[in-house]
């Protein structure tokens, strides 16, 4: 696989068991306290446009498929796929705190809550789940209080200060200080593929410091605009009070590696679903040794027909 980075980020770890291939942060993974993840397009048994690894199940796909997925990647990360809590994201700002009682919500029952693009919680085992295709997955790790936060930010939610309101929700909650919190901002579109109008260029200029919009953005002979939204979400961190070398950002974006991740501005709505992955361990510590980098020119090595009941959301 020929994966295109972007220079002077941090260098996510490219990880591979039983034919599953996911991203990671090595930042996150080094604390030993979650296991985490970002998918790509390989591992799973989806079909066509949605092929192979899909998580939504509201464009089409087979949801047997998606239901495999979910169960691969579950299995490769070492969380209970009955655990797992999804979002249902509408580019809000809203958070929710997630407890015992959300197990399994978005996969075996029925969500009672909507318009939800951010998700906290201190329960060990709770794996929380957002989706992605281009817009940019916010990880958050509160070590000293042990909590995490997982939250989707476009553009709405970036100007409209995602990673703000998600430490706002997490220091509620569970008392976190943004000084302790490790942030990590996750692949999704880079500035050099973001072409905006002027008038999403002129909502950041209304939030942003005027010293950092040369960096933020420059203007074409088209009149369009080219934006950052990896720097605007680091200097929304800064701003709320993450320390800078808190902040990590990717090296990879979800345009420039379409036949390895899921691309709105490449495929539109003909495609599937990427998804970011965050659970807080419990006594069992992660085993980073468990995890190997191995050939990924492997093909599966079995298929299996696992049906499920409850609501797709």
């Amino acid at each position: 696989m020929n994966w295109k980075r972007k220079t002077g980020k941090e260098k996510l770890d490219i990880r591979e068991k039983d034919n599953v291939i996911w991203l990671e942060f090595p930042s996150l993974a080094e604390t030993g306290m979650v296991r985490h993840g970002f998918s790509t397009r390989m591992g799973g048994v989806s079909e066509g446009i949605f092929a192979s690894m899909n998580f939504t199940f509201t464009r089409g796909d087979n949801p047997d498929h998606v239901m495999e997925n979910y169960q691969r990647m579950a299995s490769v990360l070492g969380v209970d796929v009955n655990r797992m809590v999804l979002s249902w994201q509408t580019h809000t700002t809203n958070v929710r705190r997630v407890t015992g009682e959300d197990a399994g919500k978005g996969l075996f029952r029925e969500r009672d809550y909507r318009d939800v693009d951010g998700l906290i919680t201190d329960v060990p085992g709770l794996t929380l789940v957002t989706f992605y295709a281009d817009c940019v997955p916010l990880y958050l790790l509160d070590p000293v209080h042990r909590a995490i936060g997982l939250s989707h930010s476009g553009w709405r939610g970036t100007v409209n200060r995602m990673g703000q309101v998600t430490l706002d929700a997490m220091k509620k909650a569970y008392v976190t200080k943004a000084e302790d919190v490790i942030a990590c901002i996750g692949p999704s579109i880079c500035q050099d593929c973001f072409e905006v109008g002027e008038e999403v260029a002129e909502a950041f200029a209304e939030v942003l410091d005027p010293k950092y919009l040369p960096q933020l953005y420059y203007r074409k002979d088209n009149g369009k605009y080219q934006l950052d939204l990896w720097l605007a979400n680091e200097i929304l961190f800064r701003e709320a009070g993450v320390k800078p070398e808190k902040i990590h950002i990717t090296d990879i974006c979800t345009h420039c590696n379409p036949k390895l991740l899921f691309s709105h501005r490449t495929a539109g709505n003909e495609r599937g679903n990427l998804a970011a992955f965050l659970c807080l361990n419990d006594e069992k510590p992660y085993r980073r040794e468990e995890i190997r980098n191995e050939n990924y020119g492997n093909r599966l090595q079995r298929e299996r027909e696992i049906h499920f009941g409850g609501v797709f959301g």
